[in-house]
C-alpha cells in the first residue's frame, strides 16, 4: 500500500477548526499603499492564499525603503512600488493573482472599490484615509486601517455602521485637513506624500494583525476591534483597545442604495444620465452630485486673467491654474454639485475627466439615483 505523506501548502492553517481555504482563495482584497505596511500586508495575504489581491500606490522605490520593505531590492530604485511588489509576489505564491495599479487612490472610481470583499489601508496620510473611509461607507464595505510611527502602531476596523474613521478626527486634525485642501499650491502628490519614522518590526506587527482581522472578517466572524482600535506602544510594551464614539452628525455617514450599471459609458453626457434618471424616479431630477470636485476654472484678479477648465480635480495639474502673467496660483472655482440646467450637463464624462467605474448621483427630490459609469456592477 502506497501512503502519501506530502502536506498541502496550507496544511497547518487548515488545521484551525473554522478555517475555510476556499473562502480565502475566492476572496478579492484591495490593499492601498505599497510602502512598509503594504509590503507586509501583501506578504501575509500571499502566504495565507488570498486568491485575488489588487494593490494601488503612486510612489516610487527609494533607498530608505530597503530597510523596511521585504519585496524591494537595490535595483528597484526609481521603479513604481506597486509594480515591483506585484512582480515579486509570483515568487512567493504563484497561486495568487496580484494586480498592480499605479496612481492616486482618490482618483479612481467608486465602482472600482465596489469589486472587493474588503479594503486594507496601508497609508501614511489623512487625505487618502478620509477618501477610503467615505468610499467604503457609501458602498457598505469594511476597511481595516493600519498606522505606524517609530516602534508604535495601531490597527482599526471600520465596518459600514457605527463610528467611522472621520468620527475619530479631532478639531486639530480637521483644521489641518481644511488648510491643506484649500491650498492650491499643493499638488495631489504633495498632499498624499508623508514621511514618518518607521521600522520593519512595527510594520510587521501591525500588518500581521490587519491581515489576521481580514481573515476573521472573510470567515464572517466579528472583529473585537470593530469601530475601535488596538494600540501598541513598543517602548513600554503596552497595548490597549480604544473604542470610538459615533458622531451622529458625521458627513461621511452616507450609504448608497442600488447602483444602476450597464447604461452609461464614459462617452455619454450628464444629460443622458438625467434622461435615464427620469425613467427611474417618480420625481424629476433636481441636482447632480459628484464624488470628486469639478474645477470650473481659475482666476487671477491682479492680472485680470481667467481660464475655463471644467474637469475633475484629479485630472487638473497645478500649472493649469497658475496665472501665466504673474506665475501665481489663481483662485479656483470648484463644484461638488450642480443644477440640472448647468452647462456641464452637455459635456461627456470623458471630457469632464471621470475615471472608468465612477459613480454619479442624481437627486430627484428626496430620492437619489446612482449610476455606474462604464462596466457592470458585481
Amino acid at each position: 500500500m502506497l501512503i502519501t505523506t506530502e502536506e498541502g501548502r496550507y496544511d497547518r492553517q487548515e488545521l484551525i477548526s473554522w478555517w475555510d481555504q476556499s473562502r480565502l482563495r475566492e476572496s478579492r482584497i484591495l490593499v492601498v499603499g505599497a510602502g512598509a505596511l503594504g509590503n507586509e500586508v501583501i506578504k501575509n495575504l500571499l502566504l495565507i492564499g488570498v486568491g485575488h489581491i489588487d494593490l494601488i500606490d503612486l510612489d516610487i522605490v527609494e533607498r530608505s525603503n530597503l530597510a523596511r520593505c521585504v519585496f524591494f531590492r537595490e535595483g528597484d530604485n526609481g521603479a513604481f512600488k506597486s509594480l515591483v511588489v506585484a512582480q515579486a509576489a509570483a515568487e512567493v505564491n504563484p497561486e495568487c493573482i496580484v494586480t498592480a495599479h499605479v496612481g492616486d487612490v482618490t482618483a479612481i472610481g467608486l465602482g472600482f472599490i465596489n469589486q472587493f470583499d474588503l479594503v486594507i489601508g496601508a497609508l501614511d496620510n489623512r487625505e487618502a484615509r478620509l477618501w477610503i473611509n467615505q468610499a467604503c461607507r457609501k458602498l457598505g464595505l469594511t476597511w481595516i486601517d493600519g498606522a505606524i510611527e517609530g516602534i508604535r502602531g495601531v490597527v482599526k476596523v471600520f465596518p459600514p455602521e457605527g463610528a467611522c474613521y472621520e468620527c475619530t478626527l479631532g478639531e486639530r486634525d480637521r483644521e489641518i485637513l481644511s488648510k491643506r485642501r484649500s491650498c492650491s499650491l499643493l499638488s495631489t502628490e504633495e498632499m498624499l506624500t508623508g514621511k514618518v519614522p518607521t521600522t520593519a518590526t512595527s510594520s510587521s506587527l501591525i500588518a500581521g494583525l490587519q491581515v489576521q482581522e481580514a481573515v476573521r472578517l472573510l470567515h464572517q466572524q466579528r472583529s473585537p476591534i470593530e469601530n475601535a482600535g488596538w494600540v501598541f506602544t513598543g517602548e513600554t510594551f503596552d497595548s490597549y483597545i480604544v473604542t470610538y464614539t459615533e458622531d451622529e452628525f458625521c458627513m461621511a455617514h452616507d450609504r448608497f442604495s442600488k447602483i444602476e450599471s450597464g447604461t452609461l459609458k464614459v462617452t455619454d453626457s450628464i444629460s443622458i444620465a438625467l434622461d435615464r434618471a427620469k425613467a427611474l424616479s417618480s420625481t424629476p431630477p433636481s441636482a447632480i452630485d459628484f464624488e470628486r470636485e469639478i474645477i470650473r476654472g481659475a482666476t487671477c484678479n491682479a492680472c485680470e486673467w481667467s481660464v475655463v477648465i471644467n474637469r475633475r480635480i484629479n485630472s487638473v495639474s497645478p500649472a493649469e491654474i497658475t496665472c501665466p502673467h504673474c506665475d501665481e496660483p489663481g483662485i479656483i472655482d470648484m463644484a461638488l454639485s450642480i443644477d440640472v440646467d448647468d452647462e456641464l450637463c452637455f459635456l461627456t464624462f470623458e471630457e469632464l475627466g471621470f475615471p472608468e467605474l465612477e459613480i454619479l448621483t442624481i437627486r430627484c427630490d428626496q430620492q437619489r439615483v446612482h449610476f455606474l459609469i462604464g462596466g457592470e456592477q458585481k
